[in-house]
């Protein structure tokens, strides 16, 4: 399923949001102007590089730990990041407000580097990409608006059609997938380069966190459970 929007409206503007997706576009254009040689030195000094952090020869670069999230390897990985956090980001932050919100993001965003360092702790492969902070802001998305709709597109054979799925089934198939995805990558290591436990990672410190900056998302997120027919948007 290709997720193409969500069916609630935010009812301000998401600059916050607006803001981190021009800023990522903006060093991708920059990174477009580098020389092969010159990405990777960029990639080794701001991105997370596991052992670097872990095992380091002098002072530990603790600041990839917040410049990574803004470093991506491609177009596909830039578009589906802006996209997934065009959907679920506004919400997010209409919901948190905007300062609370970018703290919000910066801070999943670190959770998850740290995760995915401490689990791949000898790696000397730098790790780049917003997708950390992106499932943090999903998981928060997950217990705020549980029973929001999701447009998706499923391709079948020859068609693709588009199905609306509550927001509860399409992240949670989606952390499944991803949780999956790590295990396999703990069982063979080096058969993927995908981080997919910065992305475990960061779904759970999001998740974590809506308990402590939004309490009353919590409380809701267990009332629609009871009454689900009152919150479907």
């Amino acid at each position: 399923m290709i997720p193409l929007t969500d069916t609630l409206p935010a009812r301000r503007t998401p600059w916050v949001t607006y803001g981190l997706i021009a800023l990522n576009s903006l060093v991708f254009l920059y990174e477009l102007t580098l020389p092969r040689e010159q990405l990777a030195l960029l990639f080794q000094a701001f991105g997370v590089v596991p052992a670097h952090l872990w095992h380091p020869e002098g002072a530990a670069p603790y600041h990839t730990l917040l410049t990574h999230m803004f470093l991506h390897g491609g177009w596909g990985h830039l578009i589906s990041n802006m996209w997934a956090l065009w959907i679920f980001g506004d919400n997010v932050e209409d919901r948190l407000g905007h300062g609370r919100y970018f703290l919000f993001y910066l801070l999943a965003g670190v959770g998850a580097a740290l995760i995915h360092s401490l689990l791949n702790a000898s790696s000397v492969v730098p790790s780049v990409g917003a997708s950390g902070a992106i499932s943090g802001v999903m998981g928060a998305y997950l217990l705020m608006f549980p029973f929001s709709r999701i447009i998706t597109i499923l391709p079948l054979f020859f068609m693709a059609y588009m199905i609306p799925v509550p927001a509860y089934f399409y992240i949670g198939a989606w952390f499944i997938g991803q949780l999956t995805a790590g295990m396999m990558s703990l069982a063979l290591p080096g058969t993927t380069g995908i981080a997919f436990w910065a992305h475990v990672g960061g779904f759970l410190v999001g998740m974590g966190m809506v308990r402590l900056l939004d309490r009353r998302a919590v409380r809701e997120y267990y009332r629609q459970f009871i009454f689900p027919r009152r919150y479907v948007k």
